[in-house]
């Protein structure tokens, strides 16, 4: 998947939690919203802010479906909350590669 692709696919399911997301689309969409995030803040803190709280929740949908890609609930996201290691957790487990889920079909990378 490309990066336009994912960032396409990722604000059509703006609040889709089910289903599976593969790697790149995760992670181009993860890039697209850190790099716009700072682009934007640059300019503006406060248009910084809004850009952070217009991909939040399609974050979050993308997060949860990329678990769902690796057969774990979307509850795991929460442990971001954890201080300190909670992001190294989950950087680790959206990383992973894909297995068979019972959230969805496995998504095959063209």
């Amino acid at each position: 998947m490309t990066f336009t692709e994912s960032i396409s696919t990722c604000f059509k399911k703006y609040a889709t939690f089910d289903g599976v997301a593969q790697r790149s689309e995760y992670w181009w969409f993860a890039l697209f919203c850190v790099l716009g995030s700072l682009g934007v803040s640059l300019v503006s803190e406060t248009l910084g802010a809004i850009f952070s709280l217009a991909t939040l929740l399609p974050s979050l949908a993308a997060g949860a479906r990329r678990l769902h890609d690796t057969d774990r609930s979307a509850w795991w996201l929460l442990v971001m909350l954890v201080p300190f290691v909670g992001w190294i957790v989950l950087f680790v487990l959206l990383a992973q590669e894909s297995k068979a889920s019972r959230y969805g079909a496995q998504v095959v990378p063209l």
